[in-house]
């Protein structure tokens, strides 16, 4: 043990200093993490190594520029009345199909955190507009409340941008490439059954109270209220499918273009102050990024990050993945990016061997898990918030069976890693897409008879 302890000193001190910065003196995280990363420093003989500082926060300056642009694409879209007059045609369309209903509204509360890489985002924005129209369906208030927060944490692993998948990526320098199919085999499957555990038993095959509906201002505005939205697809898309022919505009860039084109497109908006408050918004995010960075740069210079990697190389295969799935969501509840950050690297670096962008992809989940974990549980309290529950462990008891789903899954993705990566990256493309589309047919055949069963039983009991 005694070869550790010039390793083990500097990252027990960050770690404490951490905790007790951010739970004693109610500091910031981000605020905590710098500091951390400067006492450790100090302690690991380095000094003030303002570079590595430096370094260590233009590491992320990427995932930095797309949380920015990303929120300003939201709040642009959001402004100008496009998240408002899709969830109103989705619920007018499916309205008397519950189960379908449930699935394409998680999707679309989901769909803001896909956007952004942010849990809280979502549930305060494409959350909050879903909230009413649960609650119409017959979903209690905690449920309703349970189903945003899920939705939330999923559609902030969702592709296409994955915060927490970044970090990992930076810190064992792998790119940000491949990771799209992985995430949705993961995500998708899981808010499909998470919604219908929680909501399915409690909707009504009835008309949704008008009263909840969010606004349409499609007659409005035509089709030129989605061209933004369009825009967004087209430019990923092209970017993926004609590698060759098309520019790498690149994230922030491909945002940036979206969100200009919104004010364009609907309802009249100040473009200033909405990117003003969007960024105001992002800041607290990016910061903890920022100090995530610079944390983790530390942790390496003064050899603690090899340090918890050699301790968990030399661990059981069991007891490695019962310290993932206890480890992760407790200090994520701290930070989801810290934990992808301390714990996460080291975690992908001890199981090296399996295919590096699942099992990336899978711990990335169970970090986000840490935004359900009191005290903190941003999800879940910001969840409680838009279902007006002042007590907000009643909306986390909700939750607990989706989180124990979800990081089970997530530990059986890891585990079959090298399977998942056969099939995902050394298949025919053919064979691949074949099965997808089966797949997809499948799930909503299966959607579409729950339906029909449901509509046939309450007919019933009508009569």
């Amino acid at each position: 043990m005694s070869q550790y302890l010039p390793e083990m000193w500097p990252l027990l001190a960050m770690v404490i200093l951490f905790f007790v910065g951010t739970f004693a003196f109610k500091l910031p995280v981000s605020v905590s993490l710098v500091g951390a990363a400067i006492i450790g420093a100090v302690i690991g003989g380095a000094g003030f190594p303002l570079r590595h500082l430096a370094e260590g926060t233009l590491g992320f300056l990427d995932t930095l520029l797309i949380i920015a642009t990303a929120m300003i694409f939201m709040r642009m879209i959001h402004a100008s009345g496009l998240l408002d007059t899709i969830a109103h045609h989705l619920i007018v369309t499916f309205q008397d199909r519950p189960a379908s209903l449930l699935v394409l509204m998680m999707f679309f509360a989901m769909s803001a955190g896909m956007i952004t890489g942010s849990s809280t985002a979502a549930v305060l924005t494409t959350g909050a507009i879903v909230a009413p129209v649960f609650m119409s369906l017959g979903i209690s208030r905690n449920k309703t409340g349970a189903i945003i927060a899920m939705a939330g944490i999923l559609g902030m692993i969702a592709p296409p941008v994955n915060i927490p998948v970044m970090i990992i990526g930076g810190g064992i320098d792998m790119p940000y490439i491949g990771f799209g199919l992985p995430l949705l085999i993961l995500t998708v499957p899981l808010a499909i059954v998470i919604v219908l555990i929680l909501g399915l038993k409690s909707a009504r095959a009835s008309r949704v109270d008008e009263a909840s509906l969010p606004p349409s201002y499609h007659s409005e505005y035509g089709w030129k209220l989605y061209l933004p939205l369009i825009l967004l697809v087209v430019l990923i898309g092209a970017e993926r499918a004609f590698p060759q022919a098309f520019p790498l505009l690149g994230m922030p860039l491909v945002f940036m273009l979206c969100a200009l084109v919104a004010p364009l497109t609907g309802r009249k908006m100040k473009s200033l102050p909405i990117t003003r408050d969007a960024v105001k918004a992002a800041l607290p995010v990016m910061g903890i990024l920022a100090g995530v960075g610079m944390f983790l740069q530390i942790m390496t210079l003064t050899g603690g990050r090899g340090f918890i990697v050699s301790m968990l190389t030399g661990l059981p295969l069991g007891l490695l993945y019962l310290s993932i799935g206890v480890s992760m969501p407790i200090f994520g509840a701290v930070s989801a990016y810290g934990s992808a950050s301390i714990l996460g690297v080291p975690f992908v670096l001890a199981l090296l061997g399996s295919n590096e962008i699942v099992v990336a992809s899978a711990l990335s989940l169970i970090a986000a898990m840490g935004d359900l974990m009191p005290p903190t549980a941003l999800a879940g309290l910001f969840a409680a918030k838009v279902v007006k529950q002042d007590n907000y462990t009643k909306v986390l008891r909700q939750c607990l069976l989706p989180a124990l789903l979800t990081v089970g899954v997530s530990l059986a993705y890891i585990a079959t890693a090298e399977f998942w990566g056969k099939i995902i990256f050394r298949s025919d493309r053919l064979v691949l897409y074949g099965i997808l589309l089966a797949v997809v047919i499948a799930v909503v055949a299966g959607i579409m008879i729950v339906d029909r069963v449901g509509r046939g039983r309450l007919t019933k009991e009508k009569i």
